[in-house]
């Protein structure tokens, strides 16, 4: 009987570090496992050149996303990729808004759980509008593409709602993209220079002119990223009634040699289509 007894501990001290063993096995195995997520979603995501590529880094890194919702720049990647399919591929509207709302609110969460930001909004005096307002106005670099995530889809959502809730987030997007232009102006190829081109042809009250000058400025610092003539012919020349410059410019745009620079080629060719499709409602756009 006394052997039982004494085999006993032995025995279930066995469970315990199998048991364990177990555990440490199963994190390493969930590690290995969205990193390999990762790692095929950014695969493609660098890949990207239709439709199909894309969907499949989207569903690489949706699945990253959901086994690490608090990685910071998954989140972003993801919202990046959500705002390429929005913009470039779906044509329902509706889709698109929906596309474009979530991926603000990826970017929104990934910031407000940024350790950067909330050291910031902790220390922050005043009410939560108040010390919101003044961490976006003083995070620093590293919380950069979630702000401009944030902003630009947020916007792209915009856009289609009514005047009323553009003016309601006004300051939010100003903050956000302010905080992006002083941090790092050049920021996607111009980034925030673009944004306030666009906001600008949107907002009631805004001299045309700044838009003008924002674009402007984005075009004479990345002439070769495509996207900032289509954006400035899209938003600018159209608001304005330039029906002669928003023709030309879009040409100019679909005859683009930009092979010299290859970490634009995918986003050009998107926005060569993105042009066509422009030229193609060129007619209903200036009635």
């Amino acid at each position: 009987m006394k052997q039982k007894y004494i085999l006993f501990p032995i025995i279930f001290l066995g469970f315990i570090l199998l048991d364990c063993a177990g555990t440490q096995q199963d994190s390493i195995d969930n590690t290995q496992n969205v990193e390999f997520l990762i790692e095929q979603g950014e695969l493609f995501w660098q890949q990207r050149s239709d439709s199909l590529t894309l969907k499949k880094a989207e569903h690489f890194i949706s699945l990253a996303c959901q086994q690490r919702p608090d990685q910071f720049d998954i989140a972003i990647l993801y919202a990046q990729i959500l705002y390429t399919r929005g913009l470039f591929f779906e044509k329902d509207g509706e889709t698109q808004n929906s596309l474009f709302l979530q991926a603000s609110q990826l970017c929104q969460d990934a910031v407000l759980n940024h350790q950067d930001f909330s050291v910031i909004y902790n220390n922050a005096q005043g009410d939560s509008t108040y010390k919101m307002l003044t961490a976006f106005a003083e995070v620093p670099i590293s919380v950069v593409p979630g702000l401009f995530w944030w902003a630009t889809n947020l916007a792209r959502y915009l856009n289609t709602r009514p005047v009323i809730e553009r003016l309601n987030h006004r300051e939010i997007l100003e903050v956000l993209m302010h905080r992006t232009l002083s941090l790092e102006p050049g920021f996607y190829y111009s980034g925030p220079y673009r944004f306030f081109g666009s906001l600008y042809t949107r907002i009631p009250g805004i001299e045309l002119s700044q838009s003008e000058t924002y674009f402007n400025q984005a075009l004479s610092a990345n002439p070769d990223y495509l996207g900032n003539a289509v954006h400035m012919a899209e938003f600018y020349h159209q608001k304005a009634g330039n029906r002669e410059q928003f023709h030309t410019m879009l040409t100019d745009v679909i005859d683009a040699d930009f092979s010299a620079n290859p970490d634009v080629i995918a986003e050009n060719l998107f926005y060569q289509d993105r042009a066509r499709w422009l030229l193609s409602q060129e007619s209903s756009l200036f009635e």
